[in-house]
């Protein structure tokens, strides 16, 4: 199997006048950090895989508008979100699909009212539906048996209700899932949600991540799994802090299904 990765972007597909089924939305993350970037490079295997008909929008995505929002720039906020606004309808998109929590919650909740109303899915809704629709198989045979503990975004589990889709795709690789003592409703942030990741921590006892990471090492878990790149990021540097990286993966969803799959 080559390892060339199909994205095709809509400027192409529009060109062609074709509409794709789904618009892949990257995000700042997926796009630029070189640990979300395997994420993405994940993601995009499974859909090739799955012969999902997707789009990027390439050089035409700009950032939703999330950590502006949340850091108080509400002014900024809505100049990037009209911006992406206007683009996406140009193309008349209709459902989107990202990796990113934060895109998700966004996109979903926030851009209705600026005149962008979309069918949004987390990632892992998505592979879910693409599992239930038999058009991805999972393989578990590489985690068979491995205790992988799930890590709740705060912006996918307590801002938008969705727990079971992860939980969902880890039972189905064979693994033990085991669970931390805040999970679901009662997740701990990972200590990088409201802009909080592009900007050092206020003094304190102990920082979040910390704390996190500290929760997931009580489970005792092979692999820690993320659905969210800030949360990866936080949880790969606690990990790191505790000197557990040579025996404890940090994993996207996206990630576990891939390899379980030898994409």
């Amino acid at each position: 199997m080559s390892n060339e990765i199909n994205v095709p972007t809509m400027a192409s597909l529009f060109a062609e006048g074709k509409q794709p089924e789904v618009l892949f939305w990257v995000g700042c993350a997926g796009s630029f950090d070189d640990r979300a970037k395997k994420i993405t490079k994940a993601f995009v295997k499974i859909l090739n895989k799955a012969n999902v008909n997707f789009a990027v929008l390439g050089t035409e995505e700009s950032c939703t508008g999330d950590p502006a929002k949340r850091s108080g720039n509400e002014f900024l906020f809505q100049m990037q979100a009209v911006t992406n606004i206007e683009v996406l309808n140009a193309y008349d998109v209709k459902k989107v699909v990202t990796a990113c929590p934060h895109c998700f919650n966004t996109l979903k909740n926030e851009y209705p009212s600026l005149g962008g109303s979309y069918e949004v899915v987390h990632h892992t809704q998505f592979l879910k539906q693409l599992l239930e629709e038999g058009r991805i198989t999972m393989e578990g045979g590489k985690f068979k048996g491995k205790r992988i503990t799930f890590h709740d975004p705060c912006y996918l589990g307590r801002a938008n209700d969705v727990y079971e889709a992860p939980r969902e795709l880890i039972r189905k690789l064979d693994a033990e899932l085991v669970e931390m003592k805040s999970c679901k409703t009662r997740g701990l942030c990972c200590g990088a949600g409201g802009a909080q990741m592009f900007k050092e921590p206020e003094k304190g006892a102990k920082d979040i991540n910390i704390e996190r990471t500290e929760q997931a090492l009580d489970t005792q878990p092979d692999i820690i799994a993320a659905g969210c790149p800030f949360c990866n990021t936080m949880m790969t540097d606690g990990v790191k802090n505790k000197e557990k990286e040579a025996s404890i993966a940090v994993m996207d969803i996206a990630e576990l299904i891939a390899s379980a799959d030898d994409l």
